[in-house]
Parts: structure tokens; C-alpha cells; sequence
């Protein structure tokens, strides 16, 4: 690993930290903080000699007001709250229903209650997401959505977000489908639980009010570039730059000083790079559900699909309380990833997730494999407050420069410092399929016996006969590593057809593994099915349970035609292997 892990600096990262959010604090997409904050993106850059522009686009943005609810049966009390972005908003005397308790929010806690005409309260959290819960709030009957806040029992933090299922600007048939159609409110965590317990006692009726404005304004992202001398090839490197009212020093201030500083020392080091960097500064994250990152994947799809080869996302680095480290990735970099992990963090805690469709991950349906890392807090710390992932003072006025560690923000900047490095200067990349195969393997074992009657079992030979190419692919690239870590092998002809391999393997099974609409659209924020390996064949367990008749043959058309889709693709890496390692 080079020396690059000991240039990057955490004290260059409070600098910018401080300026952002002292100067240009509630950077909401479409606000002139916002734009101001690309600006200040840009020229950080600019100032570092990295060619950088602010691009504008059309977004499908919202800004939220204060909210209003008010309890009026058993007894009147009044609860502080906040309007949810893309929230429907309501006529000027709100809406009156009784409300019932829906806990997580995801369809399992319906069971046993009628929704219909009344309104939910759920807890935030990301199981489901904010967008799902509003989405299966609608889809039950519901007329509006209360969210309590994550956190300790005493957190009186009330919280910010976005309900807006819709992944970046809606196309006509998501505008539809996709859209929030439910007022949405969020509360404290101490009000919430005073209103369950009320829930618990008797019937409560509630009367709640939404205050906002949705429309389409000028949003701006941020994009520069440190190119590599003698290749087109390129990591993304990403994170949003807009948030929520008040200084949001984690979120994602934070994120975007990291970019800065990771920029600043990979320019110093140009002329050694095998593959560039992009730097993106995203846009309507919160308040458009990730417009600006996938409005740059759309428009620049050509050069992305080709010359990609990672994206690593960086939100929220460095808050305070965390003792372990904890990455999010596809699995065809874990082995790698965790290399690099291992050398910077000895013998802390780890631990590893698949990478699945939150933040700005929108480069699944391209194929590109992408990881992300951040400190984590323990299991018990997690239970007491709520699985409060990203702290207790997320998306509220309490997200402030206290909340961050600049030790674990030193610590997160050698780590990406180290994946980058590995990305951009390894001859061959550290790319490994066995794993992949696996993940199918297991995946496809598991459905067999509901998949019988769609012919699974035919996709799960392909996947075997992929695992058995993999092992070759994967055995020669690393003879092929060796050889060129050796110095006895100049010809680039060996690293760049494993690469170009590597590239169309991600490009095929990338968007299989981890999404449900696949290439060429996006699914849902918070999507159930989208966090489960084969997202296309989520449904396939119901199958076996629908009697004959017309739901079943419906369902069992379309699963029959995903299996195919699997089967094919399946079949179309191993022989994409076998044709590369005839080559070689």
C-alpha cells in the first residue's frame, strides 16, 4: 500500500468542515445554500489544480415545514413535529383519524390490524425505510403516517427526512406509481412513546396537519476528475452535498471534506495511476431521493458503462461512539477491501454486509461494483437506542461538528485512501467471481424446492458451471498477479484482457444481484425485495402457497421468465470466462 494512507489528513477535513457548516449550513437542493455548496465543491478542487464544473439539472425537490399533530381523544395534547419531504400536504385544517401502532412498518406488523381510514404511527429506521413505510402505509388503507424518531428513549430530537419512494426524478409511469400519496409527519422519540403507550390504554384519535411545497427546481451537482496518464478507466468517488436545515456536520459535510482530501493527495500522484478518479458531489439525496447521482449515471451511461470500474460511496464518516468498522460492498471486492482494512485497523472489530440499494448506490443497474465504509456502534449500543446506525442526532437541528471523532476520521480516510489506491494502481483488479458464484449458489439452493415448477434448477446448474469457470478465472489472475508484482512481465496485454473480463462479469451479474427492475431503471428507496440476493425472485416462495387460478399462473409467468433471465445470464459469464482464459 502506498504512502498516500499517511498524506491524507483529518485536520484538512475539519477545515472544510467547519467552513461548510458555519457558512453555507441547510443546504436543501434547489436553495441557494445548495448551489453555493457546489460552488464551494467546485473550487475546493479547482484550487488543488483537479478540472471540476457545477452541473444544473431539473429536480423533483420538496421543501418541508414545520408540521402540526395534536392528540384529541382520550385527552388533547399537542406533539411537536416536522413535515416529511414529499409528504402530501394537507388542506388547512389537517386530517382527524384514530391511529394505530404499526412499530417497524413493514407489511409483517399489519397483521391483525385494519388500517383502512387511519393513521399509522411507525418508528423510523431502516427496516423498512422511511419511503417503504409510507409506500405499505398507502397500499394497507392508511390516510397518513406519523414516524417517531430512532435513538435512546430520551432523544427529544424531531426528526428530518423524505418519503419519496420515486428513485431520482419520476419518469411519467413512476410519477404514477411511485410517488408518496400519504401526509407524513415525524415526531421525538419521547412523544412517540408517550403515544403508544396512550395506543396501548384505548382507542386515540389524532388530528394532523402537513406543510409543504413539492415542484421541480434547479438543483446542482459537482463533478471534477484526476485522470490517469495513459488509461481511460476510472473509480467514482461519491457522496451527497445537499442536507437538511441546521449545520448537518455528519451528513453529509463530513462525507464531502473526505472527497476534497482524498482528491487533493491521489492529484499529487497522477503520474502513478492505472485508472482515474471522478469525483462526484451529489445532489437531492434527501429531499429528491438521490436525483443528482442518478441523473449523472443516466447522462453519462456510454463512458460509465465502459471505463467504470468501482464506485465508492462516502456518507457520514467519523461520528463519534464507534468501535467497529463495518463495509458495505459487493462481494467480488471483499477479499480485497478487507486486505486493506486489515492492515490499517489491526485488531479492531469488523464486519462485513452485502452491499445493497441505500444512499447513493446508483450504479447497480450499470454493473458497476461499488463499497462503502463507516465506523459502526456495538449490538448493544444499537438495541438501546433504537438501531440507531448513524447516531442518535441524525437528520435533526443536533447534527453538529461535536458529533464527530477526528481520530475515526483519520482512521476512514487511510482506509479509503488504501481501496482507491489498490483500485487505481493494481495491474489486474482485485477483483474475485468464486465468491459471486457463490452467492447464486446459495441463493438459487435455497428457492430449489419452491422453484421447482419454473425449472430452477436448471439456473442453479449454471450457476455451478459459472463457480467452476470462476476457479480458473480466479486462479490465473492471481498468477498472473504474481508475475507482474515480480516485475518479470511488462506486457499489459494479460492485465488488460482480465480486466476487460472483469468489467463485463460486474456488468452482467451486478445488476442480477442486487436489483429487482435490473439495467435500465431504478427500484424503490427501501424496496423489500431489493435487500435480498436475486431481488427478481423475492416472490418466489409465495408461488407454492397460491392456489391454482389466476393470481398463481400470473405470478408463475413472470418468475418463469426471470429464471430464464438468470439462466442466461448465468451461462453468459462462464463462457465469457472460458474465452478470456483461451486467450491467455
Amino acid at each position: 500500500m502506498s504512502d498516500v494512507t499517511t498524506e491524507v489528513s483529518a485536520d484538512n477535513v475539519r477545515k472544510h468542515i467547519e467552513h461548510i457548516t458555519t457558512q453555507i449550513p441547510s443546504r436543501l437542493a434547489g436553495s441557494v445554500n445548495a448551489k453555493r455548496m457546489a460552488e464551494y465543491s467546485r473550487d475546493a478542487l479547482l484550487a488543488e489544480g483537479i478540472p471540476a464544473q457545477c452541473i444544473e439539472m431539473p429536480g423533483l425537490v420538496s421543501f418541508p415545514d414545520k408540521g402540526e399533530l395534536l392528540v384529541q381523544w382520550p385527552r388533547e395534547v399537542a406533539i411537536e413535529a416536522n413535515t416529511l419531504g414529499h409528504s402530501v400536504p394537507t388542506l388547512a385544517d389537517g386530517i382527524s383519524a384514530e391511529v394505530i401502532d404499526v412499530h417497524s412498518g413493514d407489511f409483517k406488523d399489519y397483521e391483525g390490524q385494519d388500517a383502512q381510514g387511519k393513521i399509522t404511527l411507525s418508528e423510523l429506521s431502516y427496516h423498512p425505510a422511511r419511503h417503504e413505510k409510507q409506500r405499505i402505509a398507502g397500499l394497507m388503507g392508511s390516510v397518513g403516517c406519523i414516524m417517531m424518531n430512532w435513538g435512546h428513549d430520551t432523544n427529544t430530537a424531531v426528526p428530518f427526512g423524505s418519503v419519496k419512494p420515486a428513485w431520482g426524478n419520476p419518469t411519467p409511469e413512476q410519477f404514477k406509481t411511485e410517488m408518496p400519496t400519504l401526509p407524513c409527519v415525524g415526531i421525538a422519540r419521547t412523544a412517540g412513546l408517550q403515544l403508544r403507550e396512550m395506543i396501548k390504554a384505548g382507542p386515540v384519535r389524532v388530528r394532523m396537519r402537513a406543510n409543504v411545497e413539492n415542484g421541480w427546481k434547479p438543483v446542482q451537482i459537482t463533478v471534477g476528475e484526476v485522470k490517469a496518464p495513459n488509461s481511460d478507466d476510472f473509480v467514482v468517488v461519491g457522496g451527497h452535498q445537499d442536507s437538511w436545515p441546521g449545520p448537518q456536520a455528519t451528513d453529509n459535510a463530513a462525507g464531502n471534506a473526505c472527497i476534497m482530501e482524498l482528491a487533493r493527495v491521489f492529484n499529487q500522484h497522477k503520474d502513478k495511476l492505472k485508472r482515474g478518479l471522478v469525483l462526484g458531489f451529489w445532489t437531492a439525496h434527501e429531499t429528491g431521493t438521490m436525483i443528482g447521482s442518478s441523473a449523472y449515471v443516466d447522462r453519462n451511461w456510454d463512458r460509465l458503462r465502459e471505463h467504470a470500474v468501482a464506485y465508492l460511496q462516502i456518507d457520514q464518516p467519523g461520528c463519534i461512539g464507534w468501535t467497529r468498522w463495518s463495509t458495505g460492498s459487493n462481494v467480488e471486492l471483499k477479499r480485497f477491501h478487507q486486505e486493506v482494512e486489515g492492515k490499517v485497523l489491526g485488531n479492531r472489530p469488523r464486519n462485513w454486509r452485502r452491499a445493497v440499494k441505500t444512499g447513493d448506490s446508483s450504479f447497480f443497474g450499470l454493473g458497476v461494483p461499488m463499497l462503502a465504509g463507516n465506523g459502526a456502534y456495538t449490538e448493544e449500543e444499537l438495541k438501546n437506542t433504537a438501531n440507531a446506525t448513524l447516531g442518535w442526532w441524525h437528520h435533526s437541528i443536533e447534527n453538529t461538528i461535536d458529533k464527530l471523532d477526528w481520530k475515526e476520521m483519520q482512521l476512514s480516510l487511510e482506509i479509503y485512501a488504501g481501496w482507491l489506491w489498490e483500485l487505481c494502481t493494481a495491474p489486474i483488479l482485485p477483483y474475485e467471481f468464486v465468491s459471486v458464484a457463490d452467492q447464486f449458489i446459495e441463493r438459487l439452493g435455497g428457492l430449489a424446492q419452491a422453484g421447482e415448477s419454473v425449472g430452477l434448477s436448471g439456473a442453479l446448474a449454471r450457476a455451478e458451471a459459472f463457480r467452476a469457470s470462476a476457479l480458473k478465472l480466479d486462479a490465473a489472475a492471481n498468477e498472473w498477479r504474481a508475475k507482474y508484482a515480480a516485475g518479470s512481465v511488462t506486457d499489459d496485454a494479460p492485465a488488460e484482457a482480465f480486466n476487460a473480463a472483469f468489467k463485463k462479469l460486474s456488468r452482467t451479474l451486478v445488476p442480477l444481484a442486487s436489483t429487482a427492475k435490473g439495467t435500465y431503471s431504478h427500484d424503490p428507496y427501501g424496496y423489500g425485495p431489493q435487500g435480498t440476493m436475486i431481488p427478481a425472485l423475492y416472490d418466489l416462495p409465495k408461488l407454492a402457497k397460491l392456489p391454482q387460478g389466476e393470481q398463481r399462473w400470473m405470478l408463475e409467468v413472470q418468475l418463469v421468465r426471470e429464471r430464464n433471465r438468470i439462466a442466461d445470464a448465468l451461462g453468459d459469464c462462464s463462457a465469457l470466462v472460458e474465452a478470456t482464459l483461451a486467450r491467455l
